[in-house]
C-alpha cells in the first residue's frame, strides 16, 4: 500500500535520544497561513519537563524556533486577536501571543494546587467561544498511571476576551471514569481486557503491566447534522471522544457535557434510544491518542489514529523490542473519515516506521486549503523506546479531500 504522507520534515530531533525523548506535539493554522507547532521534552536528561515553539511560513518545509515554555501536554490555539499555548505543569497554564507566535507574553497559571493531564487533542470553536479539554485527577487511590481517575473538564472561553485570565474561562463539572463506571458491572464485550487491580498496575508478562481502566486525551465534537441520534438543535450539546485505556483496542471512551442556558455545562454519560447509557464505541485506533478534526466543507470527522495489527498476540510471546502490551502499538498512523464518529471509512495509512522503535504516533492536524498537515511524535533506531521517541516529524497529505469515497 502507497503510504499518504510518509516523507516528513523533522520540526525537533533529540540531541541525545536515550536521555531527551520527544512527546507532545501540537500544531494550529493562523489565519495569515502561519502554521504553529508545540512540543515538550522529557527523559533523565531534562531537569523539568518543558515545551517549544516553533513556526513556519512556508506550509512546514522549514520551521523556525520562537520561545521554550516551562510546562508540558501543550497545544497552540487561536481566540480573537491572539494566538495561546495552553497546558499544564500540574497547574494549568497559559501564555499569550500578540504577533503571531514571534514574542510570548510570560505563563500564568490558571489553577493552584490541582493535577491535570492532557495530550494536545482538538479545540472546538461555538458561538464565539473557544471549547477544549484539560483533564483532572479527582483522586489520589491509584499506584501508578490514574487514568481512572481522571475527569475531563470541557472549558469554555469567549474568543473576545483574555484567555490568561482565569475568570474567563467557564469549567464543566467533573466526572471521573472510576466514579462512571462500575468496573463490576462491565461485562460482554471485553473489557476490559485484563484482570487488573483498581488501584495498581497488575504484570500481564514480565515487564508488561496493565493500570486500571480509565479514560484520557479528549476530543470535543458537536453533531450538526439534523438527522444524528445525538443532534442537539440547540447546540448546547458537546461529545468527548477520548482513548479508551482498556487493554484492548478499536474503542474509544465518550461522555457528554449539556450547557444550559446560564452557561452551566454538567458532564454526564450519554444514553442510546434504548435508554441504556454507553462508554465505549467502535473508535479504530481508540487504544491510543487519536486526534478528531471536523471539516466544514466535506461535513466530515478527520480522525487521525495509530494502527492496531495484533493486539490478540500473548503479552508473553510479545518480541523484546515491543514496547508494553499488545495493545500498544505505536508505529502507523492511519486516516479515517466519518459522517457521525461512529462508522470510520478507512482513508488510508499516512506514515509508517519500519521496525517498533520507529513510532508514529500521538499526532496532532491541521487543514490548510486543499491538504492537510500532520505532526507526528515519532523515532528511529536511536530512540530509546517506541514511546520515547526523539524527534518531531511533519507531514503533509496532499489534496485529502479526495480521498473521500
Amino acid at each position: 500500500m502507497e503510504l499518504l504522507a510518509d516523507d516528513f520534515v523533522k520540526v525537533y530531533e533529540s540531541a541525545d535520544p536515550t536521555r531527551i525523548s520527544c512527546y507532545s506535539p501540537g500544531l494550529a493554522r493562523l489565519p495569515s497561513g502561519r502554521l504553529v507547532a508545540t512540543l515538550d521534552l522529557g527523559g533523565p536528561g531534562v531537569e523539568k519537563g518543558y515545551g517549544k515553539v516553533f513556526t513556519s511560513d512556508d506550509r512546514g518545509a522549514t520551521w523556525t524556533f520562537r520561545t521554550d515554555f516551562p510546562y508540558v501536554h501543550a497545544r497552540p490555539f487561536v481566540a480573537g486577536k491572539f494566538l495561546y499555548v495552553l497546558g499544564h505543569d500540574g497547574d494549568l497554564t497559559i501564555m499569550r501571543s500578540e504577533d503571531e507566535g514571534d514574542n510570548w507574553s510570560v505563563p500564568v497559571r490558571l489553577t493552584s494546587g490541582e493535577e491535570w493531564h492532557q495530550a494536545p487533542c482538538n479545540v472546538h470553536y461555538a458561538k464565539e467561544s473557544v471549547y477544549l479539554v484539560m483533564e483532572k485527577r479527582l483522586h489520589r487511590r491509584v499506584e501508578g498511571w490514574p487514568v481512572g481517575e481522571l475527569a475531563p473538564v470541557l472549558m469554555r472561553g469567549r474568543t473576545d476576551s483574555d484567555l490568561t485570565a482565569a475568570a474567563n474561562w467557564s469549567f464543566a463539572s467533573e466526572l471521573a471514569f472510576c466514579d462512571a463506571v462500575p468496573a463490576e458491572k462491565l461485562d460482554y464485550f471485553g473489557v476490559p481486557f485484563y484482570h487488573a487491580d483498581s488501584q495498581r498496575y497488575i504484570d500481564i508478562a514480565p515487564n508488561r503491566g496493565c493500570a486500571p481502566a480509565g479514560w484520557l486525551e479528549t476530543n470535543v465534537v458537536q453533531f450538526v447534522d439534523q438527522n444524528h441520534e445525538w443532534y442537539d438543535p440547540d447546540g448546547r450539546t458537546f461529545h468527548l471522544w477520548m482513548r479508551a485505556h482498556t487493554g484492548g483496542s478499536g474503542y474509544a471512551a465518550i461522555a457528554k457535557v449539556t450547557e444550559d442556558r446560564n452557561g452551566a455545562m454538567t458532564t454526564l454519560l450519554e444514553t442510546v434510544p434504548s435508554g441504556k447509557r454507553v462508554v465505549f464505541v467502535p473508535c479504530p485506533g481508540g487504544q491510543m491518542k487519536f486526534h478528531i478534526l471536523y471539516d466544514e466543507r466535506t461535513r466530515l470527522y478527520w480522525l487521525i489514529s495509530t494502527q492496531a495489527t495484533d493486539s490478540m498476540t500473548r503479552a508473553d510471546r510479545l518480541p523484546p523490542d515491543r514496547y508494553n502490551l499488545p495493545n500498544n502499538e505505536r508505529t502507523r498512523l492511519q486516516l479515517h473519515f466519518s459522517t457521525n464518529c461512529f462508522d470510520w471509512c478507512f482513508a488510508g495509512l499516512v506514515a509508517a516506521g519500519s521496525t517498533a522503535k520507529q513510532s508514529r504516533h500521538y499526532a496532532a492536524m491541521a487543514i490548510d486549503g486543499e491538504d492537510l498537515h500532520i505532526l507526528s511524535r515519532s523515532g528511529d533506531e536511536r530512540a530509546f523506546s517506541a514511546h520515547n521517541g526523539n524527534f518531531i516529524s511533519f507531514h503533509t497529505v496532499k489534496r485529502f479531500r479526495e480521498l473521500v469515497y
